[in-house]
């Protein structure tokens, strides 16, 4: 369904991203993990146009999309969980589900999708004159997921669905973003907290200083020693400079 090719991003002289390749299956649960500042952000960016690539391609059901607008991407069925919500503040929890659905010119199927929304999630529902600003994190990230799924996407960008959420709120997102998959979404899942995306993938990248320097199974990355050390607290190996070490 994607496939990132050979990506390379700059920000002015700083170069962020050094051949980056990766691929999600129809129906995949893909984790990206890597630290703060690995370039996890700029990738999704760099997938939803929103960052232009110095070179690579970026393949969507076999067609580049280095020259498809940001909201053509949308309309084609890629939607997008930014990190730290970015809800919309000053509106209420459905004025944002609204939002989310701009490219759906049918009322139905936007109350439709309003109240799928709703099912998922039914503090939103019990919220939804409240104006977004005034909701709790994990509130807030509810909040961001369904108003990504309000345009019916075919693959979810998630970009740190943990960030600044209460340990118990942490749990409770992971589990949406599970559920989502069950349910048959196709996911790339970017994160810090590696322990809790590979419980929840199908497979994973090690990104690290803009380079991928491992992939596999989520199981594979669980139990590879250099990953235990770097993210999960444990084992023998480690990463340095970028590359991985025996």
């Amino acid at each position: 369904m994607l496939e990132v090719r050979d990506l390379h991003v700059a920000y002015g002289e700083v170069r962020v991203l050094h051949g980056v390749s990766l691929t999600v299956q129809r129906g995949e649960l893909v984790a990206v993990i890597g630290a703060n500042g690995a370039g996890k952000t700029t990738m999704m960016k760099s997938i939803l146009g929103l960052v232009t690539p110095d070179a690579g391609d970026i393949r969507w059901n076999g067609q580049s999309l280095m020259r498809v607008p940001p909201w053509a991407r949308a309309a084609a069925g890629i939607g997008y969980v930014p990190e730290g919500r970015r809800v919309f503040p000053g509106l209420t929890v459905e004025q944002n589900l609204r939002m989310g659905a701009y490219p759906v010119r049918n009322p139905r199927e936007v109350q439709a999708g309003i109240d799928e929304v709703y099912a998922l999630f039914p503090r939103l529902a019990e919220r939804r004159r409240q104006r977004a600003g005034t909701l709790s994190g994990g509130e807030q990230q509810m909040l961001a997921i369904g108003r990504a799924l309000m345009n019916r996407p075919r693959l979810l960008l998630i970009d740190e669905v943990s960030m600044g959420l209460m340990p118990i709120m942490v749990q409770r997102a992971f589990d949406i973003v599970k559920s989502l998959h069950e349910q048959g979404m196709t996911i790339l899942l970017v994160e810090q907290n590696a322990r809790q995306a590979l419980a929840v993938a199908d497979r994973g990248y090690v990104l690290e200083l803009g380079r991928i320097v491992l992939a596999g199974t989520a199981a594979q990355l669980q139990s590879d020693p250099r990953v235990q050390a770097a993210y999960l607290g444990g084992g023998s190996g480690g990463f340095h400079d970028g590359r991985p070490r025996a």
